[in-house]
């Protein structure tokens, strides 16, 4: 099975070699050196060769050695009666790996990274330098530096690191990710499998993937990068960094063509904040949101799947500013929101503490309000629990495929919810039916129904009659599971 790989570096450490060597793989590649603007259109032509340009850049490309103290182990090893004929053989086996003698041991790992500016500064993964106690970067030229850490990033696995020299140091400017297309020409730099600097070519073979974080926004490349590449950049023709590698989808460990680099736009703004402030600062609305689907924007009389629809508001700067759940985002501080991820870059990239302008679908009609963002960082959110008064029969129907109740005050605190929420249990669900196919399940609880609270049986039976009414082939509800919402469609054509 293909599994996508965040290697710190080449481990020297032979106790944890074996490990690495099976894990999954990383990136590494190294940055370069800009001597001068290219004409755009050459920039994405076929060159008959990188020379000149991997000569130009390579000596902005740094090696990145790390040192790391692993305590002695506090747990006995495996054990043997006294004059077993197994007591040589494992005192031989613990002394080959390190762990006869119980000590503390020192491990070493190898990445790659790229320096951005004349006087020292290095960027390169978070995962590469993570607990080192010592950070050695080897320079192109063979020259070494110690080098500090300035700041990380591990949402991004951005590191910056910090060297101090005597000289002036050959760097490379970030180039603008969004103008890469798929097919332009791209360079990987890097030091990988630990084998010294080393240069691969390649092209975008895709943008905008997202892997497992929250603000990933990576350019997949088919340069060649493996373990030891780890932070190292990916250029476009100009010598500009586009792209910071990061990972790599690998059934065996090694490259096979699809490899992940974090966009520049989105690394440049983390390293300039790292430098100022030593740690990131990033926007916070404070609202819970999910993708607009085609059925669930045709459940709320939608024109178009677009924006960011909200599903929770706790206390934070969006409730202050009168957000609500049910409401679409459409735009944020003056550019058009295509759906979550993009709601979710813009908010990180806004400034803390300046008001913004939001606008929001809310019944059919657009609002505009003004939002004065919080620190995401410092930011806790907080449930929302619900006030309403609990309702007073205890029937139980079979709607929609579901069967369902109202909620009582020991079922809601057996299922993660505030003691005072109220809504419909779902205690059974037809593995048939449209909602058991989109995900709903036993234990869930019905909130709303149409963008209305539902407290009885006949609360949802009336917003189904509505919907069927109104001549609309779904019904938008707001199911908890656990404390978290989500807006589900399903169908009410009879």
């Amino acid at each position: 099975m293909q599994q996508t790989s965040y290697f710190p570096a080449t481990r020297r450490d032979e106790s944890s070699q074996g490990a690495v060597m099976r894990g999954l793989t990383a990136l590494v590649l190294g940055a370069a050196l800009v001597l001068g603007p290219a004409n755009f259109a050459e920039a994405r032509g076929a060159p008959d060769s990188f020379a000149d340009l991997a000569e130009s850049i390579s000596p902005s490309v740094v090696n990145i050695t790390t040192s790391t103290t692993i305590a002695a182990s506090t747990e006995a090893g495996p054990q043997v009666p006294p004059g077993s004929p197994f007591e040589d053989f494992f005192k031989d086996f613990m002394d080959r790996n390190g762990q006869g003698d119980n000590k503390p041991r020192r491990s070493e790992a190898l990445g790659s990274g790229f320096v951005i500016s004349e006087d020292g500064y290095i960027v390169t993964n978070n995962h590469v330098i993570d607990k080192a106690d010592e950070i050695e970067i080897e320079f192109f030229n063979g020259k070494r530096l110690d080098a500090k850490l300035v700041g990380t990033d591990p949402k991004t696995d951005i590191a910056l690191l910090k060297v101090e020299s005597d000289t002036p140091l050959p760097f490379v400017p970030f180039g603008n990710s969004d103008l890469m297309r798929v097919g332009d020409w791209v360079l990987a730099m890097g030091n990988p499998l630990g084998q010294g600097f080393s240069v691969s070519s390649g092209i975008v073979s895709a943008r905008g993937r997202a892997l497992s974080g929250t603000y990933d926004d990576y350019l997949q490349t088919d340069a060649a990068i493996n373990k030891g590449n780890s932070g190292g950049p990916l250029f476009n023709m100009d010598g500009q960094v586009i792209g910071v590698n990061t990972a790599i989808l690998s059934p065996t460990g090694g490259s096979i063509g699809i490899g992940f680099s974090m966009a520049s736009n989105v690394v440049s703004k983390v390293v300039a904040q790292l430098k100022e402030f030593g740690e990131t600062r990033r926007g916070w609305l404070g609202v819970r949101i999910q993708d607009v689907t085609q059925d669930v924007a045709e459940a709320m009389g939608l024109a178009d799947a677009k924006g960011a629809l909200i599903t929770d508001v706790p206390d934070g700067p969006a409730k202050d500013a009168g957000m609500m759940s049910g409401d679409v985002i459409t735009s944020f501080d003056g550019s058009p929101v295509a759906d979550t991820r993009e709601l979710v870059r813009r908010v990180a990239d806004a400034p803390v503490g300046e008001a913004v302008r939001v606008i929001v679908l809310r019944d059919g009609k657009t609002e505009t309000l003004s939002v004065t963002l919080g620190r995401r960082e410092t930011s806790e959110e907080q449930p929302v629990a619900t006030t309403a008064e609990k309702a007073p029969d205890a029937a139980t129907a079979d709607v929609l495929g579901l069967t369902v109740q109202p909620l009582t005050e020991d079922e809601a605190k057996a299922l993660g919810l505030d003691a005072t929420a109220q809504g419909l249990a779902v205690v059974a669900v037809d593995e048939l039916s449209e909602a058991f196919a989109k995900g709903l399940r036993v234990g869930d609880v019905i909130t709303e129904a149409g963008q209305q609270k539902v407290v009885r049986v006949s609360d949802l039976k009336d917003r189904i009659e509505e919907a069927r009414n109104a001549g609309r082939k779904s019904l938008l509800l707001l199911i908890r599971r656990g404390g978290d919402p989500r807006f589900v469609a399903l169908s009410v054509d009879k």
